[in-house]
């Protein structure tokens, strides 16, 4: 009887794994024809985490399953849990907000989100209130005593495990940091880092091995880009570095830390119209080694960089001659040299995009499609990203909405903070499997 009952789970177990799966209008396995009746199973069991398939790009459908594999298949099935599904939520339609934003996960799995509030000029933050972000507290932290701060926003999440936010004070033309105070950031301690000139725009922020702060940011009075390193995990202070004076650099910066360990910055060379990076010789990015991964036009607007499953950089950019979404692969640690990929040419594509690393060691890209006034979702078919499968998240959000920020969630998915330019809204797309396209059940 125990026996019989046994068989009986297992088949239950095996056929709702098989049959009773959402559908896909694409697939990754060479060997899987999209006709055949297990088509969207096995791709769902990728997606899952369950199987990879046999290698490289194969799922092998006829091969025997040997009693290890499936009491293999079925332990990481019964750990497969319903993932909530795919919305959009406007989180904050109180006057113009959310250009630009700056999404991150919080120690407590929900997502984070620093904002300019262009009717007031402030910066403000939006902490979910679940995994999907269907509402959030909203939190004015710097109002500049009614000056105009909060642009050029980027959050990170501290060795703390409170926000660190970088910003520019516009009135002041200072380079700002906002310490949050607790894990939703209803509070926080502000300090200016840097007002030698007009500083602070274009910032990125990461935390480096040292579990300091580093910021990456565009020195607008002297064209430069520069780095601030600092000096504890609250960044009450700063040691400021200029990393790049050659011609007009450093806007678009985006900056990660390396499988190195250090520094590696993307930026746009506006002189000569290229992207260009620059990895960090020291913890405090005192000194750097400058590389150009791409001149041909001018390149390198919108940069994001990550690192890959594969511990190399992986940087996506808009190719402004072409009006193309464009990826760059680093060839090595420190990324002197990089493969270059075109992924969407259709129409003009490829503005304000955000990269991330997706459960499945793949990237995925958020940007803006200005054409078709779109939120589009690129997600790369593998480590090098040399081809992406494209999809539309969000239509009709205005010619302006040049504001996407990708982060990947605690259930594993992309969380997505964009400016919808039509009604001046932040909104935030949850995606509701790895590649972020939205579905139903199909049977």
């Amino acid at each position: 009887m125990l026996r019989r009952s046994l068989a009986i789970t297992l088949f239950v177990a095996l056929s709702l794994l098989l049959f009773s799966l959402g559908a896909f209008a694409f697939h990754d396995f060479s060997d899987v024809d999209s006709a055949a009746f297990y088509h969207d199973d096995a791709h769902w069991l990728k997606e899952m985490g369950i199987t990879l398939g046999c290698g490289g790009t194969l799922f092998c459908p006829n091969d025997p399953v040997t009693r290890g594999q499936m009491a293999a298949f079925l332990h990481r099935a019964s750990r497969v849990h319903e993932l909530p599904s795919f919305s959009r939520t406007t989180l904050d339609s109180a006057g113009d907000v959310g250009l630009p934003s700056s999404i991150t996960i919080g120690a407590d799995g929900r997502g984070l989100i620093s904002y300019y509030d262009a009717a007031n000029g402030d910066l403000k933050v939006a902490r979910c209130v679940d995994l999907a972000c269907t509402a959030a507290t909203l939190t004015t932290l710097d109002n500049g005593g009614n000056g105009d701060v909060g642009k050029y926003s980027s959050i990170t999440i501290g060795a703390d495990g409170l926000g660190l936010i970088s910003y520019l004070d516009v009135t002041n033309a200072d380079l700002k940091v906002a310490h949050c105070g607790n894990t939703a950031c209803t509070a926080a301690t502000l300090v200016t880092l840097d007002s030698t000139g007009y500083v602070g725009v274009s910032t990125s922020i990461t935390i480096g091995a040292d579990g300091r702060g580093l910021i990456s940011y565009y020195d607008f009075t002297n064209g430069d880009l520069k780095v601030a390193h600092c000096n504890d995990t609250a960044c009450t202070a700063a040691a400021v570095a200029t990393v790049d004076t050659t011609g007009d650099v450093g806007n678009y910066t985006s900056i990660t830390i390396g499988a190195d360990g250090l520094g590696l910055i993307s930026y746009n060379d506006n002189t000569n119209g290229d992207l260009k990076v620059a990895h960090c010789n020291d913890n405090l990015c005192s000194a750097s080694t400058l590389s150009t991964l791409d001149s041909a036009g001018n390149v390198g607007v919108f940069t994001s960089i990550t690192i890959g499953a594969d511990g190399l950089g992986l940087i996506s950019y808009y190719d402004n001659t072409n009006a193309d979404l464009k990826v760059a692969h680093c060839s090595n640690a420190t990324c002197s040299a990089a493969t270059l990929a075109t992924l969407d040419s259709a129409t003009t594509v490829g503005l304000a995009t955000s990269i991330a690393i997706g459960a499945d060691g793949l990237g995925l890209i958020s940007y803006f499609d200005q054409t078709l006034q779109q939120l589009k979702v690129a997600h790369c078919v593998d480590l090098a990203c040399t081809t992406a499968t494209l999809v539309s998240l969000d239509f009709l959000i205005g010619y302006g909405a040049f504001s996407t920020s990708m982060t990947i969630g605690a259930d594993g998915v992309g969380l997505i903070s964009y400016y919808n330019q039509l009604n001046g809204d932040l909104k935030v797309v949850h995606c509701s499997n790895t590649f972020c396209v939205p579905y139903h059940r199909g049977r």
